[in-house]
């Protein structure tokens, strides 16, 4: 495993945002493993496009063995809570055309394979995430209100609609008609921004294994969200993620589905092809 280490910059870093630069943590060899028979990539050769790193490793990787547990059982998995409640909201009748989304989808199983393939770029060079997909069908097919997209009903869906693509590896198209965005979402990644002066690749690059904080910093991976996080015990969209870790480094978020994050969120599912979808993951 290489990485482009900057011990100088860390230890700048280091002094203001909490992280500890003395050493880099090892990352686990755990497998996980969901229900005692689905076994999950949580460690795989990196892409081609990215530099300076071997290995991408999910995010599980670097949490304690008690919350990498949750994840191993759907019972325990405090995720599934969410997920139990989109199954009901899936037939639920909603909007001015009177209809549910099994009306026209039929069972939930019917998008196996459409999360690991998202976020994409369509014809006119739009970044459709799952989010805007749903509230797309929301508005045009049922006549409903879109909803919030980091909110509670958006979240339990996407988690809902993850879990079909749950063990297939994450591949998310990154050249043609994707190309432009997937490159405004490189150049966001290393921007530096904020009072801090800080990118994405400063932690997530830089310093993944060292300390914040009392946590490991991970890979920054997004194969895992939506996530429910122990630290405010709900589901968090990874746009959701994006802004806090803009007001971390004291910077101003872009919008949710704004061209910028949805270009990021391109970039960075792209820095996981080949981890495996973990639909409903439990983080810190």
């Amino acid at each position: 495993m290489k990485k482009n280490h900057k011990f100088q910059w860390a230890m700048a870093i280091g002094a203001s945002f909490g992280i500890a630069s003395a050493a880099f943590a090892d990352v686990d060899g755990a497998s996980l493993v969901v229900n005692g028979d689905l076994e999950i990539i949580t460690e795989t050769a990196a892409p081609a496009h990215l530099e300076g790193i071997d290995t991408i490793y999910s995010g599980w990787r670097y949490r304690a063995a008690e919350t990498q547990a949750l994840q191993e059982d759907d019972f325990d998995n405090p995720a599934f809570v969410f997920v139990d409640q989109a199954r009901d909201a899936w037939t639920a009748v909603e909007g001015s055309a009177g209809k549910s989304c099994a009306d026209c989808h039929g069972d939930v199983s019917s998008f196996e394979g459409l999360r690991a393939e998202l976020p994409r770029v369509n014809a006119e060079g739009k970044v459709e995430t799952l989010e805007s997909l749903i509230n797309q069908s929301r508005v045009d097919d049922m006549g409903a209100k879109p909803w919030k997209l980091s909110g509670s009903d958006m979240t339990a869906m996407t988690a809902l609609i993850s879990v079909q693509s749950r063990g297939m590896p994450v591949n998310v198209a990154i050249d043609g008609v994707a190309a432009p965005a997937w490159e405004m979402g490189k150049e966001l990644y290393y921007t530096r921004v904020g009072q801090l002066d800080m990118a994405c690749a400063n932690c997530h690059e830089d310093n993944y294994g060292n300390m914040i904080r009392a946590d490991h910093l991970s890979q920054g991976q997004s194969n895992g969200f939506p996530a429910y996080r122990l630290k405010n015990a709900k589901l968090n969209s990874i746009q959701g993620r994006f802004k806090g870790c803009m007001a971390n480094i004291r910077a101003t978020p872009f919008k949710e589905g704004s061209d910028e994050f949805n270009a990021l969120e391109l970039y960075v599912a792209s820095r996981g092809n080949g981890l495996a979808v973990e639909g409903a993951s439990v983080r810190n």
